[in-house]
């Protein structure tokens, strides 16, 4: 276990995860309360809101009026989510507020790009070429190439490693071709396909082909395996992860309602500092918040942790006895 980072940076996303499929519409209020709050316990990388159609997704229709009505925290580096010129203007009226940076997003399934996106691969890349254009002409960087379904596809079925590896391979050239100086590699398990053993191979042959790229997971906790697969790429050295509060959130286009979304980012930072590994995070101010995502929710959230608390108050009374 010698490739284990000494330290983890958590990219928070439960807001903009959470609200997103909110089954009942969570005041502006509530949502900002949130941000506030997860702000005050360590997370350096906050995604804070989704810039898209409100027909798309209602539950982000007041994105503007979150990202403005949030008290921003020194330390804090707060994003949010755009899929197009429109959302990107939006997203540059806050540029006092937010870390705006472009991305290279493809699906290594073709199934879940047709379903999500209403593109096949070849049409995302032209797409996508648009995107960084557009990006590059507004004066922001591209820095994040990102793969989803990069461990299975409901639609789809398995996805194979040579398909993942082509996915990454298609968004490296792009990134090359277009002049972006790309920061970190995502590999997304959008729909909770992953096994520790295809965290493994996957991570592993990206690392062997790109040795010097970062690489970020972010993983689904679909069918109870994101712990061990964030387990599996702590062991290969990942240092950077996205999460959400309490395991809120999930993709509303991905074919599973009512399963859990992504890995609790309070799971997360428990795993993390019960094996030496430094978050910065407060788990108890990250748990109090994770109860305060349910509250604006109005549902129980698949976090075990927000059931059975930390051990910090325990280990405090062994210590006194």
């Amino acid at each position: 276990m010698s490739d284990l980072p000494r330290m983890v940076r958590i990219a928070e996303e439960g807001p903009r995860e959470g609200f997103q499929i909110a089954t009942t519409p969570v005041p502006t209020a509530d949502k900002i309360a949130l941000i506030d709050a997860l702000s005050a316990t360590g997370v350096q990388r906050l995604q804070v809101a989704s810039f898209v159609s409100p027909k798309r997704v209602p539950g982000w229709a007041d994105a503007d009026q979150v990202v403005g009505g949030f008290t921003p925290r020194a330390g804090v580096t707060y994003t949010a989510l755009w899929f197009n010129p429109q959302g990107l203007q939006r997203a540059l009226t806050f540029k006092d507020r937010l870390s705006i940076y472009g991305s290279i997003t493809v699906s290594a399934s073709e199934a879940f790009s047709l379903r999500n996106l209403n593109r096949d691969r070849v049409g995302q890349l032209a797409a996508m070429r648009e995107n960084v254009a557009e990006h590059q002409a507004a004066g922001v960087a591209v820095t994040r190439a990102s793969v989803q379904a990069a461990f299975g596809c409901n639609f789809q079925g398995e996805v194979t490693l040579a398909q993942t590896m082509a996915a990454v391979t298609d968004v490296m050239a792009l990134a090359a071709e277009t002049g972006c100086a790309i920061e970190r590699i995502s590999l997304a398990d959008t729909m909770g396909w992953a096994n520790p053993m295809q965290i493994e191979r996957v991570v592993g042959e990206v690392r062997a082909r790109w040795p010097s790229q970062a690489v970020s997971l972010h993983l689904h906790d679909t069918r109870g395996l994101g712990i061990a697969n964030a387990h599996a790429g702590l062991r290969l050295g990942v240092a950077e992860f996205d999460a959400a509060v309490g395991g809120a959130g999930g993709c509303p286009f991905a074919g599973h309602p009512g399963a859990p979304g992504n890995i609790a980012t309070e799971e997360l930072v428990m795993l993390c500092e019960e094996m030496g590994i430094a978050t910065g995070i407060d788990i108890d101010a990250l748990i109090a918040a994770g109860h305060l995502a349910e509250k604006a929710l109005g549902r129980t959230l698949p976090s075990a942790l927000l059931r059975g608390g930390s051990l910090t108050a325990f280990r405090a009374k062994a210590r006194a006895a």
